[in-house]
């Protein structure tokens, strides 16, 4: 065996939400080695690269991805055919330069991602690897502390919540395994609360409960109550939150329960919270062109709480180095649809890291059974990883990768006791 890349495939298939997404095939030497399923976000960034969608018929409302599928085949296969399937940087700047633009505007960021990701995969079984060892090399890995979205609002759910995501972290165990059951046991305690107080309705997008709520503190309340209803302390487990605050910013300002809020507003109400409620972890408090919020944010209580950038960053080392200039954020939420290769993800990771930001690994609200990011997580040593409820099995089969890992790699700690 040679190695080289003998042919790409691809083709679509469906997401969580029911909707077309790319799936890519890898063959070495006339073998197919690697595949790879590509997320899409609801909550998109303004500044992401281009996910290529059809449009303009009615086949799956526009939504289809036949023009993405036929690049991989038509455009991506050629370029790439021929190449060392374990030179992932090679073949992603063969993509880059095919594609000719910023934002991944011609070839669509899901056909390259979908090569990209497909190539990893075959790099990692021709080597005989698990995809976590090869992407780690000789730095090993670390289980990642799990933010499990229990309870969910925004453009992930059905109901009145702003807040997209309410999220429990169980960073105070001695294993990725006893920390994933806790918090599955507070995903458990939280529905029996909302019962009580008959609220348990549906679901939303990443599996997590969404009631109609008084107030988005409420969501913040019924967190501790879950926590402790489940048997455990907010030393062991605590909170983070996903405001997805783009989603509700308007031109006079950021409007939340009736209200038009300022930045110094969200400033003081972020402040409030963290004085009340055991909160490890806010992302996107801001919006994504917010940069004096977020600093001001950062500068205040980026000491006593992680401040993660998604669609402020959107895993571009471009922005990233913007934030850094200005203190925006200690962390950044790491999403490899957002800029659309492995490469370009690891290259924003190593800058974060090298400026003692912490990385966020996420999955998108629009999943697969694909568990290519539970792998990632490991082998980067990202130590967040960022993938739902534990409920929907696209959700859950990260969760059970991980645990297939950790009976090899045993390294768990909090990020937040460094």
């Amino acid at each position: 065996m040679t190695g080289h890349i003998s042919g790409l495939d691809a083709r679509m298939v469906l997401d969580s939400r029911g909707q077309p997404t790319v799936e890519v095939d890898c063959f070495v030497d006339g073998s197919l080695l690697g595949r790879a399923i590509v997320p899409s976000g609801a909550s998109t960034g303004a500044y992401e690269a281009l996910e290529l969608r059809d449009g303009e018929n009615n086949l799956y409302l526009g939504k289809g991805v036949s023009q993405a599928v036929n690049n991989v085949k038509d455009h991506l296969e050629e370029a790439l055919v021929g190449l060392p399937v374990d030179e992932q940087r090679i073949i992603d700047e063969v993509m880059i330069e095919l594609d000719g633009t910023p934002n991944k505007a011609n070839l669509g960021a899901n056909a390259m991602l979908g090569a990209s990701m497909a190539c990893l995969h075959a790099g990692a079984a021709f080597h005989e690897l698990p995809l976590w060892k090869y992407v780690g090399g000789v730095a090993g890995g670390l289980m990642p502390v799990p933010m499990l979205n229990i309870l969910n609002g925004g453009a992930h759910a059905v109901s009145n919540v702003d807040v997209q995501e309410f999220m429990v972290m169980p960073h105070g165990f001695d294993s990725f395994g006893e920390g994933l059951r806790a918090g599955v046991e507070t995903y458990q305690a939280l529905k029996a609360e909302l019962k009580k107080d008959g609220l348990l309705g549906g679901i939303g997008d990443e599996g997590g409960f969404a009631p109609n709520l008084p107030a988005n503190e409420d969501g913040l309340k019924y967190m501790v109550r879950a926590i402790e209803g489940a048997g455990y302390s907010t030393e062991e487990i605590g909170i983070a939150l996903d405001v997805a605050s783009t989603e509700f910013l308007k031109d006079d300002g950021y409007h939340m329960e009736g209200r038009v809020l300022s930045s110094d507003d969200m400033v003081e109400m972020y402040g409030g919270w963290l004085d009340e409620y055991p909160i490890l972890s806010i992302e996107d408090g801001f919006g994504e062109d917010d940069w004096r919020g977020w600093a001001a944010f950062t500068k205040v209580y980026g000491h006593r709480v992680q401040t993660v950038g998604d669609d402020l960053f959107v895993t571009q080392s471009e922005r990233l180095s913007q934030g850094i200039e200005l203190g925006a954020a200690n962390a950044m939420l790491v999403k490899l649809n957002q800029v659309g290769t492995v490469t370009e993800t690891l290259e924003a990771m190593d800058l974060a890291s090298t400026n003692n930001m912490n990385n966020v690994v996420s999955h998108r609200s629009g999943e697969s059974e694909d568990v290519t990011i539970a792998d990632f997580a490991v082998g980067t040593r990202a130590g967040q990883i960022k993938t739902g409820a534990p409920a929907r099995s696209d959700r859950v089969a990260k969760y059970n990768q991980l645990l297939r890992i950790s009976e090899d790699v045993h390294e768990y700690r909090s990020p937040f006791n460094r």
